[in-house]
């Protein structure tokens, strides 16, 4: 099992940045993708970027494309989300994903190990 914990959420104005953290913890040799997935309410969790373990190589919804960047740090063993030029349509809870498979997948039933989430409201 792989234990995932997010830090980083708040309120923040529209235009504004937060910087989400998730340290993974447990059997993190069998993790290959670490992501970031939101829900809004009312709407289904949805893919917002991920990351090979291996290599670093980042994936992004068009959505957010621009905006934020995926960064993972090895030594630590987390993975951070950077997101700025905030809009109210990005918020919802934050959740961090991890994965045994090799690629970054966007959809969420694909992942195996989930954190908590982490709240993040933007005003106008």
């Amino acid at each position: 099992q792989v234990q995932l914990v997010e830090s980083g959420g708040g309120l923040v104005q529209a235009g504004g940045s937060l910087r989400l953290s998730c340290a993974a913890s447990g059997r993190t040799s069998s993790r290959n993708v670490m992501g970031w997935f939101r829900q809004a309410p009312g709407k289904e969790r949805e893919f917002v970027a991920g990351i090979r373990w291996t290599g670093g190589i980042a994936y992004y919804a068009d959505s957010v494309k621009g905006r934020f960047t995926i960064s993972r740090d090895v030594a630590q063993n987390t993975v951070n989300l950077q997101m700025n030029s905030l809009k109210v349509d990005d918020t919802g809870v934050y959740y961090c994903a991890a994965g045994r498979a090799m690629v970054v997948s966007r959809t969420p039933s694909l992942w195996d190990y989930w954190g908590q989430g982490t709240q993040v409201t933007v005003s106008s």
